[in-house]
């Protein structure tokens, strides 16, 4: 059985076109807001699906924030710790579309 993968590019840094699979898990609407709320406490840092939030500047205080913003804006509370394992965008939506829970 063959699957398909979506597929979109995007600019970093260095003006490269970087070439990322989209991610399956959590529609990719909210796994854009997710990115978008990531930019916004990251002081508007481009912030990409799979992007890791320690790798883009993230510490403690901005994960509360992130956390504590997603209980109001989606009435789901995540957990520290699972904020801290999802480390991408794309997880986090995951745990938004699953109300928090992690596997």
């Amino acid at each position: 059985m063959e699957t398909s993968s979506k597929v979109h590019q995007r600019t970093g840094r260095d003006g490269a076109a970087e070439r990322r699979a989209a991610p399956e898990g959590a529609p990719v609407p909210l796994v854009r807001e997710v990115a978008r709320l990531w930019a916004e406490y990251l002081d508007g840092r481009e912030v990409g699906a799979d992007d890791d939030f320690f790798a883009l500047g993230g510490n403690s205080l901005t994960g509360i924030k992130i956390i504590d913003r997603v209980a109001l804006d989606y009435g789901v509370q995540l957990s520290v710790r699972d904020f801290y394992l999802a480390q991408t965008p794309a997880r986090v939506a995951e745990l938004i579309e699953k109300g928090g829970a992690s596997t």
